[in-house]
């Protein structure tokens, strides 16, 4: 390969091994990124027991972070939160795709039809990861803040997608081991998955029955891109005293039709 075709992703001597290439220091920094971002408000010695690593080293990361606005800390509780510079940081990768931004009127839509709780996901490392929420004012309600992740099979996005990936994909995605189970609801048998399936095809909407948490039901739907290729899942989540048995297949409609709606606006043919 010459130098004009080399791949400009890696300097030429550097080993394909991506973990030999590591930076040790700013690997554990990203840790501590990942445990705010997991935690909420913490103070120095919250963070530095959840990672068993000293204080010390913690709060000369925490204090970095601080200068870029990455992190911040509240003076009166001295609990460290993340800042607004991280945010700004994450928004660059939702516009890495005008999905989210399709989807926003189509999930207002979806959120003051059914009075629930409207979301938005895509496949991220074999899970689910939530981009974009519209919120009920309902006080009970279904809360997934984007950057939340979800395993695909207990999610109804996750099982929106699934219903439209090749059986090849499909197995690579969940793997052949055994799933783990949330609730005595979740399904946790590959052959049982794989008959769902079928049936999402069918109806054109997922259902997630109380699989990842009690007390919580979802109903999704695939969004396509122009190929036909499913990139992105919207739903309705909520308790299933309001989310009950005889509402399921008119919300699903409603999810589907929405779906359909974002799917014809990245330039998919009609789903």
């Amino acid at each position: 390969m010459n130098a004009g075709s080399r791949l400009r992703g890696r300097p030429k001597s550097f080993n394909n091994d991506a973990s030999k290439n590591v930076i040790q220091s700013l690997d554990r920094a990203i840790d501590v990124l990942d445990t705010l971002a997991a935690g909420g408000a913490m103070t120095l010695s919250e963070i530095a027991a959840s990672m068993g690593q000293s204080p010390a080293t913690i709060y000369r990361v925490l204090t970095t972070f601080q200068l870029r606005a990455i992190a911040e800390v509240d003076p009166a509780s001295q609990e460290w939160s993340i800042g607004p510079s991280a945010f700004r940081l994450g928004s660059a990768f939702l516009r890495r795709s005008n999905v989210t931004e399709r989807a926003r009127p189509a999930m207002r839509r979806l959120m003051e039809m059914t009075n629930e709780t409207s979301n938005l996901g895509i496949e991220k490392a074999d899970r689910v990861m939530f981009i974009s929420q519209v919120e009920t004012h309902e006080s009970i309600r279904a809360f997934f803040p984007p950057g939340t992740q979800s395993p695909m099979h207990a999610s109804g996005i996750g099982k929106a997608l699934l219903s439209r990936y090749s059986p090849e994909r499909f197995d690579r995605v969940l793997g052949h081991g055994a799933l783990e189970r949330f609730t005595p609801q979740t399904i946790t048998d590959h052959a049982a998955l794989r008959a769902e399936m079928e049936a999402i095809r069918k109806t054109g909407f997922a259902f997630d029955n109380e699989e990842k948490a009690v007390g919580m039901r979802c109903i999704a739907a695939p969004i396509l891109n122009v190929h036909g290729e499913a990139v992105a899942g919207i739903s309705i989540s909520g308790p299933v005293h309001r989310i009950t048995a005889d509402k399921v297949g008119h919300i699903g409609a409603m999810v589907q039709s929405a779906a359909r709606d974002v799917s014809r606006s990245l330039g998919a043919a009609e789903p």
